[in-house]
């Protein structure tokens, strides 16, 4: 009854709730899902616990969509101004501030009860993730880098995987959340791009407004960057062909990503942003291979 209390919506119905969380569109799900497969992969030599399969790829759900709820909440007054966003259950009034912070921590609880199935170093990296969960939505009111504070908020699942699979915090892990983070600032710099105009007239900052005309030479930078990253993350692992395949396949669609946006068009800027969710899954698809064969 408490509970239900908190939640009940202003107006509209429960389904504002899944949009609040975003459950229909899962492209941003998926490109935290990816990287903690690569991960959960990386730290067992391609064969993780099911265990923490299970509760990482909840986990990945449940604090995604704790995110978006944030995000939503701290972006409640400015939300409305934007094209892509003035629909959103808070910017349109079907849903109450109250309801989104009771759901923020009624999701936050479900994470903590699945993190507290591993051991207590992922727990206590777990405090982590929850604070850059929490700061981003509000790091784009005062630096124009917030996608770095994303990108360290999506990566920080990384290090909490290798500790629950092996218990410990080796050098390597760290390659690979830097090499994320940096996919992250270049993917979400194209997401950026999409709200540009409106983000100018009500002042958010981004790194699209910081870059401005050089927003897709420092993209392609990013994605050469990672590109060569990944490639040390192959070495440093001792995987093979299959997976240098990948890498190339991935340098492909980086590619694609830059032709598509040459115009800067808001609809295909959105085109590339998405497209990165095949980058995760072709990243993952031979990790696995090679470990397989």
């Amino acid at each position: 009854m408490i509970v239900e209390k908190y939640l009940q919506p202003k107006s509209g119905n429960w389904n504002d709730y899944l949009a609040l969380m975003r459950m229909d569109k899962p492209v941003g799900t998926l490109l935290v899902l990816w990287p903690v497969l690569w991960s959960l992969w990386l730290a067992s030599d391609g064969s993780p616990s099911v265990k923490n399969l299970v509760i990482f790829v909840l986990g990945v759900f449940v604090m995604r969509s704790a995110g978006c709820v944030i995000n939503d909440y701290a972006d409640r007054n400015f939300d409305g101004s934007v094209k892509r966003t003035k629909q959103r259950p808070l910017a349109s009034g079907k849903l109450s501030e109250q309801n989104a912070l009771s759901l923020f921590f009624i999701l936050c609880l479900v994470a903590l009860l699945l993190v507290l199935l591993t051991n207590w170093m992922t727990v206590a990296l777990s405090v982590g993730a929850l604070i850059l969960a929490s700061v981003y939505p509000f790091a784009k009111r005062h630096t124009h880098l917030p996608q770095i504070v994303l990108g360290a908020a999506f990566s920080w699942s990384i290090p909490m995987v290798f500790t629950a699979e092996t218990g410990t915090v080796g050098k390597e892990i760290w390659l690979i959340y830097f090499v994320n983070l940096l996919w992250v600032v270049a993917y979400d710099t194209y997401y950026a791009m999409v709200d540009r105009d409106d983000d100018l007239k009500i002042g958010v900052k981004s790194t699209a407004v910081l870059f401005a005309e050089m927003d897709k030479t420092i993209i392609g930078f990013l994605q050469v960057l990672v590109v060569i990253g990944l490639l040390m993350i192959g070495s440093q692992f001792n995987l093979g062909g299959i997976y240098i395949l990948g890498v190339v396949i991935t340098a492909g669609l980086f590619v694609y990503q830059q032709w598509i946006t040459r115009d800067r068009e808001r609809e295909k800027c959105f085109a590339a942003f998405k497209n990165n969710q095949w980058v995760g899954l072709v990243i993952f698809i031979f990790i696995a291979l090679d470990y397989l064969f």
